[in-house]
């Protein structure tokens, strides 16, 4: 028999998995990959335990509960509730493909107060239609027994009744276990985090039809909205300089200092001759040129080649712009 795990790469996941496979059943391991979350963490757990891994694409599927959750956000721009249950409903889609019978997670009850009490791991498994073929090994004890369970594909009392925030008890199992290698808890969805939900919420409420390389920017730089439709992101270093470069769409502009050392800037939206100069003075504002001095910005974009000349100014004349 084999069992589709829903693995986020962190301990419980990693005992999760464990413990499915201590009962005999071959588990492929899936990781959902987002712009919000990637798969690095996840690929180093599953190599340290040889557990067959997968990496699927749910971008744009993910896209849509984000901007539109039934059931609301978290504490910043987290669905939580949808989001968990859009994974296990694409992973449910898989189970004939794969040859699987059932779906477990790493997830234990009280973990996360507000997305792991009983009623939210009982209304995800709901929403995601998996009717009863989704487990929680480490809290089955303090859940309802499941299709697996009934069905005797696994033995409940060789399940876990974990609950709590505690780490404690997953730890000890990881030492009986002796697994050594596994990741510090750690948050690793970027919805989670109030500087990177307050530039998406300002980037879905300019324009609902994102596109994916101006949802990877939101991970660069500072950001400034300059009006309803045009909006800038300033390059910090030389590494984020070379990823906004190729970030950069057909219809975008960049925008680099000629003589000083300077940030990339990209600027999305309308290039219209009002907001190329703020960009200017932005760009000149966050170079190496010392204010007052006239220094000159390269700007290139759609139809739009040219050298413009500005004094630098003090940046933080811009303050009023930044998201």
């Amino acid at each position: 028999m084999k069992a589709i795990s829903v693995f986020s790469g962190g301990l419980d996941s990693m005992l999760s998995a464990e413990l499915i496979r201590a009962q005999g059943i071959d588990v492929l391991a899936l990781f959902f990959e987002t712009p919000f979350f990637t798969a690095d963490r996840a690929v180093m757990s599953a190599r340290s335990m040889n557990l067959p891994f997968k990496v699927v694409d749910i971008t744009q599927r993910h896209l849509e509960v984000v901007k539109h959750p039934k059931h609301g956000y978290g504490g910043n721009m987290n669905p939580c509730i949808d989001c968990h249950a859009l994974m296990f409903r694409i992973a449910g889609e898989m189970l004939d493909s794969e040859d699987a019978a059932f779906i477990f997670s790493g997830e234990v009850m009280g973990q996360r107060p507000m997305s792991q009490n009983k009623k939210a791991l009982a209304l995800v498994a709901k929403e995601s239609g998996l009717h009863g073929l989704l487990l929680r090994p480490l809290s089955a004890q303090c859940l309802s027994p499941t299709i697996p369970e009934i069905e005797g594909w696994v033995k409940r009392d060789q399940l876990l009744g974990i609950q709590g925030r505690s780490r404690k008890p997953q730890m000890n199992l990881a030492a009986e276990l002796s697994l050594g290698d596994y990741p510090s808890p750690a948050g690793g969805c970027l919805l989670t985090e109030k500087g990177f939900s307050r530039r998406l919420k300002d980037l879905l409420t300019s324009n609902p039809e994102v596109i994916v390389n101006h949802l990877e920017s939101l991970k660069l730089g500072r950001h400034f909205r300059i009006n309803d439709h045009v909006k800038i992101v300033v390059g910090r270093n030389k590494g984020e300089n070379e990823k906004l470069k190729k970030l950069a769409m057909k219809d975008d502009v960049i925008l680099n200092t000629v003589s000083v050392p300077g940030p990339t800037v990209l600027m999305i939206g309308h290039s219209f001759d009002e907001a190329i100069d703020l960009a200017v003075q932005i760009t000149l504002s966050y170079s190496d040129a010392q204010e007052g001095e006239v220094q000159e910005v390269r700007v290139v974009g759609p139809g739009i080649e040219r050298i413009a000349s500005k004094t630098v100014p003090d940046k933080k004349d811009f303050k009023i712009f930044m998201i």
